[in-house]
């Protein structure tokens, strides 16, 4: 029997002629905006929003979501809302449950989306709300698609200062869910015409390592190096400390009980956050802004003041703002020096990563231009320039350079990742310098290793 006569094969031949006949199928027409929204919302959504793929706004978005699912031409965003009190608690065990439960909760109802758009004949596919996430390509973009961005065009919110999703009438406490869609749709939407932002700097004086500066910038080392302390580079930097340790008692002198067992309890029931404090405190969004507005005192002392006055271990890497600032501003919690959970392993990673780990505070005094010829493995020209505590980065060179690097690429890494000593480099010219040498040794107090 050949394949046009397998049953299975005329049966699906023939319900497709039919359904071609019918001008109702799917695939055939613009999926109606009105009934996709009902859908996600009956599925268990909060709220939603359409995005055409071609929309401007997420154009540094469109590469992954295509490499994802090529047929792609619509985004569903959609917005699960978190219980408060369960955010704002002290007890972060509370919280991390929260952010757990209704993370599955985001995956859930793309799942069940997705389902009934399969059965309607539209092809769909929903990346994770948080993990698992492409882990091999660690620690470059590990993320399918970057929900933040997709919900700020869908209409469900802005950026806060804090770098959260505000939405307008539940606030930060949300949780955001994209669902890829083969199909068009009637009607997409817009961003809001406002920022519900409050700029009321609370997220500023709740966080513990200084990550949200009262004039917009972010410090996202600072962050990430807490915040995420038993997630993927903190995760690594414990399992370096246990490799490294001679014995038990070693160990023990490297990691408290209290850190093995937070350890082993992300390991067993899903990693958590360590503060989120920004979260917590913040009282933007119509269902969330009346006690704040009734008694801002109150406020602070119910919510903002218990995550200030908690004792707690803070992760810091040494010499950074974030030490600086916990010394300063949180005396009563513990510092705990750990290694960079932020480590290039290539030039480009490099290049694109300083952003991110730039130390404005670690750069006063400091007006600068470096640039950079890097050979070998990797080709690739750069300039720094550091000023006024700011960094920019340019491809290639630019201007007037006041130190000139010139370095093997495989070198230049291993120096970063603290594998190569720099002073063997230089004796063996693996790494040339035009230049005051006490530049050099200022440009890396600004990106601790």
């Amino acid at each position: 029997m050949g394949l046009e006569e397998h049953p299975t094969v005329r049966r699906v031949r023939s319900t497709a002629a039919a359904r071609a006949e019918s001008a109702a199928e799917p695939e055939a027409r613009v999926v109606d905006a009105r009934w996709l929204k009902q859908l996600v919302l009956d599925a268990g959504a909060d709220d939603v929003g359409l995005v055409e793929l071609g929309r401007p706004a997420i154009d540094d978005q469109r590469e992954g979501i295509l490499q994802a699912f090529p047929q792609t031409k619509t985004l569903i965003s959609f917005v699960v809302r978190m219980n408060r009190e369960a955010i704002r608690t002290p007890a972060r065990s509370v919280s991390n449950v929260e952010f757990h439960r209704a993370g599955d909760q985001v995956d859930e109802v793309a799942r069940r989306v997705v389902r009934t758009l399969e059965d309607r004949g539209i092809r769909a596919l929903s990346p994770a709300m948080g993990f698992p996430m492409e882990m091999g390509r660690f620690p470059g973009k590990v993320w399918v698609v970057s929900h933040k961005p997709v919900a700020v065009a869908a209409g469900l919110g802005m950026i806060g200062i804090h770098r959260n999703v505000i939405h307008e009438k539940f606030g930060n406490f949300i949780l955001l869910g994209t669902i890829l869609m083969a199909a068009e749709v009637s009607e997409t939407d817009q961003p809001i015409d406002y920022n519900p932002c409050l700029e009321c700097k609370l997220c500023v004086a709740a966080c513990p390592v200084g990550a949200i500066s009262a004039d917009g910038g972010f410090n996202f080392a600072a962050c990430y190096t807490h915040n995420y302390r038993e997630f993927m580079g903190g995760f690594t930097d414990w399992v370096e400390q246990v490799a490294e340790s001679r014995n038990g008692r070693d160990y023990r002198r490297r990691v408290s009980d209290a850190e093995s067992a937070s350890m082993w309890q992300s390991l067993s029931y899903g990693a958590n956050y360590k503060a989120a404090y920004c979260l917590a405190v913040c009282p933007a969004g119509e269902d969330v802004i009346g006690p704040f507005l009734a008694d801002r005192k109150t406020f602070l002392k119910d919510v903002v003041r218990p995550l200030q006055e908690k004792h707690e271990t803070i992760y810091v890497v040494k010499n950074t703002d974030a030490e600086n600032h916990v010394a300063k501003r949180f005396p009563h919690k513990s510092i705990k020096r750990v290694g960079n959970p932020m480590r290039p392993t290539t030039i480009d990673g490099f290049l694109k990563g300083m952003r991110n780990v730039f130390q404005p505070g670690q750069s006063a005094g400091l007006d600068a231009t470096y640039q950079f010829t890097f050979t070998g493995h990797e080709n690739r020209k750069a300039t720094v320039v550091i000023r006024d505590q700011r960094l920019t980065v340019h491809e290639g060179h630019v201007g007037q350079p006041d130190v000139h690097v010139t370095a093997d690429s495989d070198t230049w890494i291993g120096f970063l990742r603290n594998e190569r000593n720099v002073v063997w480099a230089l004796l063996r010219r693996k790494i040339r310098l035009a230049g005051p040498l006490r530049l050099l040794v200022a440009f890396g107090k600004c990106f601790p290793k």
